[in-house]
């Protein structure tokens, strides 16, 4: 049973208690990431939660730092297209302990120069080593060639000259503009009491922020091909195509059938490639969600020489499925392992308080765990055919590569 309320200022919570342990996770959730930022401020998101680390008003980062380890907490962030997280998970005894910290990030950084100056060299950093990652390389680029000249087509870690001309000034401005109370849940999952919803108000609902609510930019899939040509040791290949939005119900038939076609050491692709053959170590499929849009990708690890035969063993496999589909049994075993992992994930209290938390930020239903699994379980195969037939289409294929290759022309044609 989730529990909702509404703090003083606005900001929405919403909340699962969870008797049985003796912890609680609690997140900010903050609909500001890459997707609302203008070319000229791309990164400074996830700038935004490198920099609330690094000091309050009253706290150093050190002390932050020391304050969460003395209880044996755990403090955390990240950054996506569409949202930013800052999380905590302690002991119940701890909880209003996380409120502090966390309230005192968001609502009071000290966003100093020397500290800004400081941690831009570190993001830069992670630029550079995202540089040297094959797989992030060629998603970055899947996402620049569907995407195009959008926001969403832009990376999330930024550019070195975007990153440049972010000083104090503009984020607190920026901070100012996309933090209000529109923009913000506050998600809790865990063993809490009956004062816990006061304590939120407390910590959070007193604090005087904005209440608009910031502009989304559209994002239309465009499918085309690209290559980066890079020297790595493998090519990082992606066949990509246009997958469904955050809020399309067709997720679980999706689920069952990515569950037998890409996901995982038993899924098709990973049987009759990398086991029967051979010729890649990493391979699978998934999909991302977003509002509006969203991809379908299957992605391979190879080396150049069997690029273009393992190429031609996936467009197999895609050609099979769409013309064989699934088995009864195969849909069963599906649903019976999205159940038990779904179960098992939410065993943990933070899995438990992402869910919820990513779910009323997107204003998608929140539903309980028995209304989720009824969903997998009911799941026909007819349901899987008409989502296959969707996203398997030829029309929105993009071929993407990354690594020692030239060109992907007439890759799995």
């Amino acid at each position: 049973m989730y529990i909702q309320k509404v703090l003083s200022n606005g900001i929405k919570v919403v909340a699962e208690r969870v008797p049985f342990v003796q912890s609680v996770s609690l997140g900010v959730w903050v609909a500001n990431g890459s997707r609302y930022e203008k070319e000229e401020e791309n990164g400074i998101s996830h700038f935004i939660e490198h920099m609330l680390f690094k000091g309050t008003e009253k706290r150093t980062a050190e002390q932050i730092a020391v304050e969460m380890d003395s209880v044996g907490g755990q403090l955390n962030a990240f950054t996506t297209r569409e949202y930013t997280c800052f999380y905590a998970k302690t002991l119940n005894d701890y909880a209003e302990k996380a409120m502090d910290i966390l309230s005192d990030m968001v609502f009071c950084p000290e966003l100093s120069k020397e500290n800004m100056d400081l941690e831009r060299r570190v993001v830069l950093e992670e630029i550079a080593m995202y540089e040297d990652s094959p797989e992030d390389v060629v998603y970055d680029l899947f996402a620049e060639t569907v995407w195009r000249d959008t926001a969403m087509g832009r990376t999330i870690l930024g550019t070195p000259e975007a990153l440049s001309a972010v000083t104090p000034d503009s984020m607190r401005g920026y901070m100012k503009k996309h933090y209000t109370s529109k923009s913000i849940v506050l998600a809790a999952a865990g063993n809490f009491g009956d004062d816990f919803f006061d304590k939120l108000d407390e910590h959070f609902g007193q604090r005087g922020i904005g209440s608009d609510i910031p502009a989304l930019t559209g994002a239309e899939y465009k499918a085309a091909n690209a290559v980066r040509k890079r020297d790595f040791e493998q090519v990082q290949l992606v066949a990509g195509f246009e997958g469904i939005d955050v809020f399309d119900e067709s997720v679980y038939a999706l689920l069952v059938f990515n569950n037998v076609f890409g996901s995982g050491m038993s899924s098709r692709l990973f049987q009759n490639i990398r086991e029967k053959y051979g010729l890649t170590y990493s391979i699978g499929a998934g999909h991302s969600a977003y509002i509006g849009t969203g991809t379908f990708d299957i992605s391979a690890a190879v080396s150049p020489e069997n690029t273009a035969v393992v190429a031609e063993l996936i467009a197999k496999e895609i050609k099979r499925i769409k013309s064989e589909g699934l088995t009864e049994d195969e849909i069963e075993r599906a649903k019976i392992q999205l159940r038990g992992n779904y179960l098992l994930a939410n065993e943990n209290v933070g899995a438990r308080m992402q869910a919820i938390g990513r779910t009323a930020l997107l204003g998608r239903p929140l539903r309980t765990q028995d209304e989720v699994i009824g969903l997998v379980m009911s799941v026909g195969r007819g349901d899987v055919m008409d989502v296959i037939d969707r996203i398997l289409n030829t029309d929105t294929l993009s071929v993407i590569a990354a690594g020692p290759i030239d060109s992907v022309e007439g890759l799995f044609s």
